[in-house]
């Protein structure tokens, strides 16, 4: 079935435009048509270059000082032929010696994939113990992690190191670019077309003209610049049980432990009322289906919507305002904590 369109008006700095510029969004196709004429300084620059995307391909290869670094043969024998991935217990191998991991050991139907021979079920415990001898810098140290770990240590410490590159926090398409966060707002910018503002407050008009139909779809993704950091504001409508919803919530483009020193507010209404949230912005390390399935945000049901609306009420229109601001931690005056808003 066919959806129709979806109109975004978008204003920054919560200064209503007389003469909006219409914005559709198409979210059937999950593909998000943004003008980029009025751009801010902040977002001009030329795409960078992505050093991890290039580093991520050849991770295992990363070392750090040469006091450390294992010598290459243990390590091209600690790497799985098919994968290319380093092996963990149970490291398998054939009659002739030759080895491979586990997971593998499956995807070739329990051939050898160098001599072709059955593998059956005998472990290399040698190179079991041989790798557990070994200390090896986190494959992020070229990215600036300075820790060294054991070998079995290590694959868990990377799962979660502070060095590891981000995902692209476009919700409208399964995108699997990796990179930096200077590297994904350029990505963001450029590829998926999204719209970046520098300011602290949010003035967004949504209008959808047969609000009945309300599918699981992105609406809008809008970047802000603001105190030195990015912030991702999403907009959507998805199905909350039998229920039709709409949900606004922030995520912040760095890690959890950063995000904590932030706090944003959305605010939605009409006809006299309103709803309001006020929240922590979750980081992009959350994937996008991670929050709103916590439902971390403003949540609007579908009835109260077209009350904010007004009208006939066959045409949603909604008007959602917000700001961001930074926490302070501490006063060692021992005074009042004054967030630090930006003007």
């Amino acid at each position: 079935m066919e959806l129709d369109s979806i109109e975004c008006v978008s204003t920054v700095g919560g200064e209503e435009d007389e003469d909006p510029e219409i914005r559709n969004l198409h979210h059937s196709g999950l593909h998000i048509h943004h003008p980029l004429s009025h751009h801010s300084p902040q977002f001009a620059a030329s795409k960078p270059s992505n050093p991890i995307a290039t580093n991520i391909g050849t991770a295992t290869n990363i070392v750090g000082p040469a006091a450390v670094a294992p010598a290459t043969s243990v390590h091209d024998l600690l790497e799985c032929p098919v994968c290319t991935n380093s092996m963990y217990p149970p490291i398998h191998q054939c009659h002739n010696g030759h080895t491979l991991c586990s997971t593998c050991k499956t995807r070739v139907h329990n051939r050898c994939p160098t001599c072709r021979q059955e593998l059956g079920d005998i472990r290399c415990l040698a190179l079991e113990k041989v790798a557990e001898s070994l200390e090896l810098p986190c494959k992020y140290y070229s990215l600036g992690c300075p820790e060294i770990f054991p070998y079995y240590s290590k694959l868990k410490h990377e799962a979660l190191c502070n060095f590891r590159p981000y995902t692209c926090p476009y919700a409208g398409s399964e995108c699997s670019v990796v990179g930096d966060i200077p590297f994904l707002v350029s990505h963001l910018r450029d590829d998926h077309k999204v719209d970046m503002h520098t300011g602290c407050t949010f003035n967004h008009r949504y209008v959808k003209s047969n609000p009945r139909e309300v599918e699981n779809a992105t609406w809008m993704l809008t970047v802000f610049h603001c105190f030195g950091q990015y912030f991702c504001l999403h907009f959507e409508a998805f199905q909350l049980g039998m229920a039709p919803v709409y949900m606004a919530f922030l995520r912040f483009m760095g890690d959890e432990a950063d995000a904590r020193s932030y706090s944003y507010s959305l605010e939605v209404g009409g006809n006299g009322r309103k709803l309001t949230w006020e929240g922590t912005p979750r980081s992009i390390r959350d994937s996008h289906r991670k929050v709103r399935d916590s439902h971390d945000g403003l949540i609007i049901q579908r009835n109260m919507a077209l009350f904010f609306s007004g009208g006939d009420r066959k045409e949603l229109k909604l008007r959602v305002t917000g700001r961001i601001w930074k926490e302070q931690q501490n006063n060692p005056d021992g005074g009042v904590c004054i967030p630090n808003l930006c003007s």
